[in-house]
């Protein structure tokens, strides 16, 4: 039932014009403002607990802030997985940077694209799977009924997904020995056992260890990106972001904290828009407290 009602609402969404969508998405933001839900929760734990400086007004102004820019997250899917390609990618207005990505590519070892949860990531992948030969990471819905329109979605301008196992690595590699893009999402917590623990606004984070261990076996570029959500729903502004020779050179520790620095930098650009509802810090050092 509850996957039936994210379809029908998905569609319905798609029918509009993305200024109404993210005017619906405003709508729903609110709601996550007044009601309490988890996405209210988790986020007020984790915008104090990043910018411990900031006044008790200016975190809830960025609370408040980033619940309406995840209302609108929600109602452009529809737009990003459901309309023809030709017309998603028409929302791109501006975009800033790519010659790094071009010339990372030209170099002949292919190019790792990180894109954190930050503005319209799905946007960055449309993008390019529609100019490079791209592969991803994909990992399925909790929702199995979703997989097939999720899937379909970013794969219909030409991306290929891989699943996040032994077979989908050696998939990266691959498309790195071939000098193409291979892309990947550096800010999701990989659980206990299964990463490094990195600073990430002065907190421990648990932190994947794959990007870096690609960029130092391959010595493959790696560019950042994210997809700036326009105001009043005009669009979204692409930036692309050289990653710094440490993230390649190692050791594999260094890599990571590298890695992790750039996604604050991107982060502080618009933290409006980056999914503090997320439990990024789920996994504790030994020893520590548990955050949520």
């Amino acid at each position: 039932m509850r996957t039936r009602l994210i379809n029908w609402l998905l569609r319905a969404l798609a029918v509009l014009p993305l200024p109404l969508a993210h005017a619906a998405g405003k709508f729903i933001g609110w709601g996550l403002i007044l009601v309490p839900n988890q996405l209210r929760r988790i986020s007020r734990i984790n915008i104090p607990l990043c910018f411990p400086a900031h006044s008790a007004a200016r975190q809830r102004r960025l609370l408040h802030a980033s619940l309406i820019e995840s209302g609108k997250t929600f109602c452009e899917a529809g737009a990003l997985w459901l309309w023809r390609g030709e017309r998603t990618l028409e929302l791109v207005r501006q975009v800033s940077g790519e010659t790094h990505l071009r010339d990372a590519l030209a170099r002949g070892k292919g190019a790792i694209l990180a894109v954190p949860h930050l503005g319209a990531w799905e946007m960055i992948g449309l993008y390019c799977s529609a100019r490079y030969p791209m592969t991803s990471l994909y990992r399925p819905p909790r929702m199995a009924a979703m997989d097939a329109l999720v899937r379909h979605g970013r794969e219909r301008l030409g991306a290929k997904l891989v699943p996040v196992d032994a077979g989908g690595v050696r998939a990266l590699y691959q498309a790195l020995a071939k000098g193409e893009l291979v892309g990947m999402l550096p800010d999701q917590e990989p659980g206990a056992g299964n990463g490094v623990f990195a600073p990430l606004f002065g907190v421990q984070a648990n932190t994947m260890v794959l990007l870096s261990r690609l960029a130092m076996k391959t010595q493959a570029p790696v560019i950042f990106g994210y997809a700036e959500r326009l105001p009043r729903g005009r669009g979204y502004h692409l930036h692309f972001i050289p990653a710094p020779v440490s993230l390649n050179a190692g050791p594999l520790d260094a890599s990571v904290r590298a890695m992790n620095a750039m996604v604050e930098t991107l982060i502080r650009q618009c933290p409006e828009q980056y999914q503090w509802g997320y439990k990024r810090f789920r996994t504790r050092p030994e020893g520590e407290e548990k955050i949520y």
